[in-house]
């Protein structure tokens, strides 16, 4: 069997699919937030534009989301952590990574996004990208001239810093 498009182990027909053709709706912020990316690998554009925040519509461009959808090789979304956006939640933040590839370059969309729910439905409201991690070293950087690591007594330039 495949699976949905949003990574559930369900068929899409089971999955997402009375989501974007309305015969459901999202009970929850992560629900509405898989129908969404299944949107995308569908194309179904009037869904993702029917599940934006009515506040949010005005600054939506209807050709660039249909581009975008049509022009990217969607992989896989993965869920990161949701906070709120419960059945009984009025918003909710459902941070994500949604795995694409455009022109043979893989990208990854990692992002916060908030959902808000107004009349007993949930729409998105905004994305924000989260920030990547800073790397920290966990012992200290070996300089040129200092002695190389390995015990040689030579300095690390001449060395395994070569």
């Amino acid at each position: 069997m495949n699976f949905c498009h949003c990574g559930n182990e369900k068929s899409y027909a089971e999955c997402c699919e009375p989501l974007i053709k309305g015969k459901r709706k999202a009970e929850t912020a992560e629900e509405l937030m898989r129908g969404r990316y299944s949107a995308f690998v569908e194309e179904e554009i009037d869904f993702i534009m029917d599940t934006v925040s009515p506040d949010q519509t005005d600054i939506m461009n209807r050709d660039a989301v249909k581009k975008w959808a049509k022009n990217t090789n969607w992989i896989k979304l993965e869920i990161v952590r949701t906070e709120n956006g419960q059945k009984k939640d009025s918003d909710g933040i459902v941070e994500f990574k949604a795995y694409s590839n455009v022109d043979g370059v893989t990208h990854v969309h990692h992002e916060n996004a908030s959902f808000v729910k107004k009349r007993g439905k949930w729409h998105f409201e905004d994305g924000a990208p989260v920030p990547a991690e800073q790397v920290k070293r966990s012992t200290p950087k070996v300089g040129r001239n200092d002695p190389c690591t390995c015990g040689s007594g030579k300095k690390y330039k001449k060395c395994c810093g070569k």
